[in-house]
């Protein structure tokens, strides 16, 4: 990639951190992508999708497949630390998860198509809102202009902090888990302190559901049947001593490692769930909020990335377990053939979410030059 390329690059992804912006809410940040990618002749530029997403569309001299390239416009509700030039302008929000760097490997493979002499398909480049609470791969699939995009392959990567800068991290199957929030409320009835008898108290229910919740776990994510059951929040009556309470919740957050794993443990659950609240007289309500279908790899797609990783000579990690985080691409990996690859972001680094983390401008050259590798790879194997 050229020096010039590489500074505008670095300095769209410096703009984009310095004005983060939450799940759903990305209009400038589309504002400013767009932009940008009028500068390097689009077929055509689709937006609004599902709100704030953009999809950039690159048609090549001659028929062929169509591959769609996934990254996320969102920031998370954090504050950040650090204190260089191109920190977070905005209070309590930040790029904490690296799709500025996402983003900015999006338009570098813009660049890079756009200047090519020819290839055959069409590049279709998908700006996704609200990744981080599991909304946007979801508004995407389901926004009618999206039912005219018909992928033969998708792909997506993301960066990781603890893995030496550059690697490139695949792995067949599941890359992430599948992941999903558990709110159970559960409904009795209150009584005076001095005579809970006559009310129906949902506390026993609740031990209980922790109880059973925590003899589903199984640690140990290289087996089949790893389940993570973590309680996130109870609550349960009110600050009134003299009252025996009549209505609790509880909030579980779930991992599997496959999505028909999880299907059966969160069918498992519910079973569980109304069979104690039916033993203790209570009706139970139960919720699921902010659902993440694992990333299920397709082994052809993954060829490519590997074949890409080493037509560049870059360092390629073959993972053996996948990732407990959850990530919303998995939605597009049930539907598409496709696949999600690591970028390692560093070991000695600040993790994901954390208050001092950012995206190693490094990698955008990395991440751009593998999708156009993996673009030119599937074109020679069809």
């Amino acid at each position: 990639m050229q020096e010039k390329i590489i500074r505008e690059l670095t300095q769209l992804r410096h703009t984009l951190h310095q004005n983060p912006e939450l799940s759903g809410l990305e209009f400038k940040t589309s504002e400013r992508i767009i932009s940008f990618l009028k500068n390097y002749n689009p077929t055509e530029i689709l937006h609004p999708i599902a709100d704030t997403g953009i999809i950039a569309v690159f048609k090549g001299t001659n028929a062929g497949p169509a591959t769609l390239i996934r990254c996320e416009l969102d920031a998370l509700p954090i504050q950040e630390i650090n204190e260089f030039n191109h920190k977070s302008a905005i209070d309590g929000v930040s790029h904490k998860c690296g799709h500025d760097g996402h983003m900015a490997i999006l338009c570098g493979v813009a660049t890079l198509v756009s200047n090519a002499d020819a290839f055959d398909g069409t590049v279709c480049l998908l700006f996704q809102p609200a990744e981080e609470d599991g909304e946007g791969a979801k508004k995407v699939l389901n926004d009618p202009i999206f039912k005219n995009i018909k992928p033969d392959f998708i792909f997506a990567l993301h960066n990781l902090p603890g893995f030496p800068l550059g690697q490139v991290v695949v792995k067949n199957q599941t890359f992430s888990c599948a992941v999903n929030s558990m709110i159970i409320e559960l409904s009795g009835k209150t009584a005076h302190a001095a005579e809970p008898e006559n009310g129906t108290n949902p506390a026993l229910a609740i031990s209980e559901i922790i109880t059973n919740f925590n003899s589903k776990i199984q640690f140990d994510i290289s087996l089949e049947s790893f389940c993570l059951i973590t309680p996130i929040y109870i609550n349960m009556g009110k600050k009134a001593y003299g009252v025996s309470a009549g209505f609790g919740e509880i909030h579980f957050t779930i991992r599997s490692n496959s999505n028909k794993n999880m299907d059966r443990i969160e069918s498992e659950l519910i079973d569980a769930v109304q069979k104690i609240a039916t033993r203790y007289k209570l009706t139970p309500t139960i919720n699921w909020t902010q659902q993440f279908r694992a990333n299920e790899n397709n082994a052809e797609a993954v060829s490519y990335i590997r074949k890409a990783a080493e037509t560049n000579g870059f360092n390629l990690l073959e993972k053996e377990t996948p990732f407990s985080w959850g990530e919303d691409f998995g939605l597009f990996t049930e539907h598409f053939p496709g696949a999600m690859f690591g970028l390692g972001a560093g070991e000695q680094v600040p993790s994901l979410h954390n208050p001092d983390y950012d995206f190693p401008d490094e990698l955008i050259s990395t991440g751009a030059k593998m999708f156009y590798q993996i673009i030119k790879e599937i074109h020679h194997a069809h």
